[in-house]
């Protein structure tokens, strides 16, 4: 082992199966919990083991960190989607460093328990391989790594209920039609509040709002005011002697006997824990009732000064799509019958570029033509299980629109199997900028200038187009062949972000994350000025600027901490990066109530010909090394080294997924056609 304190970072990598792993199901999707647990010496008991941290849940192919502490132990576990579990391992962090031998990386295998084993590479960091300036163990947290974006659940705001795209993993029940939430995917909705389970189509018609109790709800305050209605359900407990659904969360009644609440009147049926928010509908049925409300909205004229308040009500608060304005968004997209469609068929996949939670990225040749592309393919059961289909169409819709720009990575085509999404984009064989800040610890000067100038010609291209990016990071600006800048994978844009209309989602990779958004306000381009500045710190000093053990602390970083700056760092490279870190989105450096100008006219980029730069006539401070057209010696060895192959989608699955929602997917760019 080498000598020395520091840390670990672990790897994950793929996991084998064993003899008690086999009835798994099919294709085989496991997942990987980590404990990172303490020696404690409790008195009267002696040495136990102590979790202090959260469970961490890394993605395949990213990494965690742990120190090397005298009694720290690392416990992985494999699990099966929801909350399975398979195998794991406990081993201590020493033991796992020492695994390094006289090396600094090294790839083992670990025999998991009862079965299987698990792959990972385990990198070791001592003193020496930080930075000269770095003197505490906080420092020792600051080395790249891959982490993947984050993206909170789309929540479906009605009436107070906040409702999300369920997946049922028993038989459920629509609470407000009593019809069956039929299918293995996410079938339906459910409250985050109340637990009320209802299908997609009918949750814009529950009566009323998510109710603290059933009692003090809106809904019964309305029926009892305009139609005389608030009859209690009497409820007693009841032994149930077949299956029972509850009429509330629509999930069964378990247990052997008692299991329930019955209605001794309508003969209605709950959860003891969901008594609370039955409402008083005694004998009503809510259908009935919600469409005949429904008649009553549509013969009742509304004011044009109240329609014009709930159209702007809905405006503010809806993180829906809305279209790109006219002139300002990409062209209209040739009809399906005029223009050439590309299949699955017509590439020859050569090796894998990348790999997330979203599916892979893969180098593809377009067969007989010696032409490469990078072509992304997503999992459409993990785009349904996500709610995000509409988010697919916005990411095809800003690569069209980057077709325009020079520093955008351009769309070549886009097609559909039954199982995937292909997006066929330009093939950037310079490698991303993670790849290279690996390899050399931080750019020079003038190369991170560069790389600067040219991102923030991008960005604010897209800001003008009323698009904001809201996931820029290292892993997401690629090289060309010229060494010149491509900002790529715009999965999380965000579309029609003009003037006073903001966003609200939660997204974003943790590190890059902007205060306002921590803070839960609303935004707009301003953070991506933020993680702008996040990005040109670690180009200029080789660290992040904000850090912690966990997410939570990381957090806490970003919204308190102020970054350090080395007495190395030129001043106006100082000043720039304290000003896109303004905590205060109105004032900050990009946007318009920044008192100190324009991003352009900032004595950092006084070296810039805007103009050349953006006509791509400025010479590239480094050009990467590329052997030929289909070279990915630029891209991590842990992804090309895998089988280019995609993970099938199980039958049962397939039948019940709905492909009319990706009918206007599939598009051929003019460059596409025209070659």
């Amino acid at each position: 082992m080498p000598s020395g304190c520091g840390f670990i970072r672990v790897k994950l990598l793929q996991v084998e199966r064993g003899s008690t792993m086999q009835n798994c199901q099919d294709p085989f999707d496991p997942y990987i919990a980590i404990n990172v647990k303490e020696t404690v010496d409790i008195p009267g008991r002696g040495p136990q083991l102590i979790q202090k941290k959260r469970t961490l849940y890394p993605n395949w192919n990213s990494c965690f960190d742990a120190h090397i502490y005298e009694g720290r132990v690392i416990n992985i576990v494999v699990m099966e989607r929801p909350t399975k579990f398979l195998a794991d391992i406990s081993i201590g962090a020493k033991m796992l460093a020492e695994k390094c031998n006289d090396s600094n990386v090294t790839t083992v295998w670990l025999d998991l328990r009862p079965s299987g084993k698990l792959q990972i590479q385990i990198r070791y960091f001592n003193e020496n391989n930080v930075s000269k300036n770095s003197t505490t163990e906080d420092d020792f947290k600051r080395g790249f790594n891959r982490r993947g974006a984050i993206k909170q659940q789309k929540v479906h705001e009605v009436k107070g209920h906040q409702f999300i795209a369920k997946f049922f993993r028993q038989p459920a029940f629509c609470s407000f039609c009593s019809l069956f939430l039929w299918g293995l995917n996410k079938q339906g909705y459910q409250c985050k509040v109340c637990n009320c389970a209802v299908h997609k189509k009918c949750h814009e018609k529950i009566l009323g709002k998510c109710p603290g109790s059933a009692k003090d709800s809106r809904e019964t305050k309305i029926l009892s005011e305009r139609f005389n209605v608030n009859i209690p359900h009497r409820f007693k407990i009841n032994n149930y002697m077949s299956p029972t659904f509850c009429d509330h969360c629509g999930t069964m009644l378990y247990g052997l006997f008692r299991q329930g609440l019955k209605c001794e009147v309508c003969n209605s049926n709950c959860h003891k824990k969901c008594e609370k928010f039955m409402p008083n509908l005694c004998g009503v049925n809510q259908k009935i009732l919600a469409d005949a409300l429904s008649q009553v909205r549509i013969s009742t004229p509304r004011t044009s000064q109240s329609s014009q308040k709930e159209e702007e009500d809905e405006d503010s608060d809806s993180e829906s799509y809305q279209p790109i304005p006219e002139g300002t968004g990409p062209t209209r997209l040739p009809s399906e019958t005029t223009v050439k469609r590309f299949t699955q068929n017509d590439f020859n996949y050569l090796r894998v570029l990348g790999k997330g939670s979203f599916g892979k990225v893969l180098l593809a040749e377009l067969k007989g033509s010696n032409q490469y592309f990078a072509i992304k393919a997503l999992k459409k059961e993990i785009v349904l299980e996500d709610d995000d289909v509409e988010c697919t169409l916005i990411e095809r819709r800003i690569l069209a629109l980057g077709c325009k720009h020079p520093f955008l990575t351009h769309l070549h085509s886009t097609f559909q199997s039954p199982t995937h999404l292909f997006f066929v984009m330009e093939y950037l064989n310079g490698g991303d900028l993670m790849f290279h800040i690996q390899l050399t610890g931080k750019f020079d000067y003038e190369r991170a200038q560069f790389y600067g100038a040219e991102i923030v010609c991008g960005l604010q291209f897209l800001h003008r187009n009323g698009v904001i990016y809201r996931d820029l990071k290292l892993d997401n600006v690629l090289l060309d062949k010229s060494g010149h800048i491509k900002i790529a994978d715009f999965g999380m844009c965000k579309e029609n972000i003009f003037e006073d209309k903001k966003a609200s989602t939660f997204c974003g990779t943790p590190d890059y994350i902007a205060p306002e958004i921590l803070s839960g306000h609303k935004y707009n381009a301003s953070v991506d000025y933020w993680s702008f500045g996040v990005l040109l710190y670690e180009m200029l000093i080789g660290q992040s600027p904000f850090h912690g053990d966990d997410e939570d602390d990381l957090f806490k970083s970003i919204l308190h901490d102020t970054p350090r700056y080395p007495h190395s760092l030129p001043k106006e490279a100082a000043i720039l990066l304290s000003l896109l870190f303004e905590r205060n989105p109105l004032i900050r450096m990009g946007m318009p109530g920044c008192g100190n100008g324009p991003v352009r006219s900032q004595p950092f980029f006084r070296n810039i010909d805007w103009e050349k730069l953006e006509n791509r006539e400025i010479t590239p401070p480094f050009l990467p090394k590329i052997k030929s057209a289909s070279d990915s010696s630029n891209f991590d060895k842990d992804f090309t080294m895998e089988k280019p192959q995609f993970t099938p989608t199980q039958k049962e699955l397939l039948k019940t997924m709905n492909q009319a929602v990706f009918k206007n997917f599939s598009f051929t760019s003019n460059a596409a056609l025209n070659s």
